[in-house]
This record gives C-alpha cells, structure tokens and sequence, in this order.
C-alpha cells in the first residue's frame, strides 16, 4: 500500500522495513488529514534512515527528489510535526537526494562539463540548507583548529530560535552522518551584521 510512495533510483536496492512505516506514515497524514491531502498526494520519498543523535535520541532522514524538494518545504513544517508525533521519541528532517559526480579525468572524457549543482561543495552547502530549511542560514565561518581539524560554524536567524532551539543537536549529527564534516549550528546574536 505505501510503496507506491517510495521512488527508487534506477539499480538501487529495495525498500527496507523502516521506509515502508515512514511511506505508510506519510500516507496516514494523507489520508487523515484534509488540508494536506491535496499537497502531499503527488509528493514521494526516495529513502528514509534513522540515525543515532547521541544521549540516547534518535532522528529519522527522509530523503525527498530534488524536483519536488520545493513542493515539499510547502508543507514540510507540518509533516514534519505530525511524523515527530507519530515516532514520538525522534526528530524528522528532510533533506533532498542529491548526486555528487566525480571530477572528470584525463581517462573519463565527458561529453558535457559537469554542472556546479553536482560537486561536492555544492551538494554538501545544499544538504546545510535544507537541514536548516524553516530558518535561513545568515551567516558561516569555518575554524581550522592546529590540528589541521576544521569546524564549521553555521549561524542561523534569530527569528527561528523558539520553534528550532531543541534541534541544533540533531541538525549537527545529521550533518556529520552525512557529509562527514563536523558542524556547529547556533543562533546569530545580531542577523544585521552579517
């Protein structure tokens, strides 16, 4: 019943367990919920992961087509709180599928140049944004330790601090499970300098 929900990329493996309960959660909010039945009806999800926060909580990964990625930030705060309710003991963000291409060589000569939108920066900086979509991103300074480490400092606007305090944490975990780049998610003091 909920797999006609998960859209998979073309060789990738099957659905697991944990996609199909978080497709037939996205169908329940469909079909229970009047106003967001028209909105959520064409919308699919490629995959969904749990993660391990830390401290005992959990957060769950729905990864979303890039196409329908807009779509989705239309209703994203609402799924988001009701899916929260749902998994009662984890957080729910949403960030799009994208593809990282490698940089072409001597050997693979492409016959197109490979467009920004598929590098690792960009794709990386992309994922940043959509971990923190319902505020924006005003600022970042990444901190190159002696040890050679770098820590990444993301300030986002202070408008969001009420609704966004208690998922700093998770935000931050998601972004290292993913990229493999430590992160540090805090609240501008003043947006204006920036």
């Amino acid at each position: 019943m909920a797999s006609h929900k998960i859209i998979k990329v073309a060789g990738a493996q099957p659905s697991n367990e944990f996609e199909l309960t978080v497709a037939q959660a996205i169908v329940d909010l469909e079909n229970n919920v009047p106003e967001l039945k028209g909105d959520l009806r064409p919308l699919q999800i490629t995959a969904a992961k749990e993660v391990d926060v830390g401290s005992g909580k959990k957060a769950v990964i729905v990864f979303v087509p890039v196409p329908q990625q807009k779509a989705w930030n239309k209703v994203q705060a609402r799924v988001t709180r009701e899916l929260e309710k749902k998994f009662s003991d984890r957080q729910v963000v949403f960030v799009a599928q994208r593809r990282i291409l490698a940089v072409p060589s001597r050997r693979s000569n492409p016959k197109q140049p490979r467009p920004r939108s598929r590098t690792l920066t960009a794709v990386h900086d992309a994922i940043l944004e959509d971990l923190a979509f319902p505020s924006e991103i005003v600022g970042k300074r990444t901190r190159v330790k002696v040890d050679n480490s770098k820590v990444i400092r993301v300030f986002l606007d202070p408008k969001d601090a009420t609704s966004l305090e208690y998922k700093l944490d998770t935000f931050s975990a998601v972004y290292k499970k993913l990229t493999g780049k430590a992160v540090v998610f805090e609240f501008a003091p003043n947006a204006e300098l920036f």
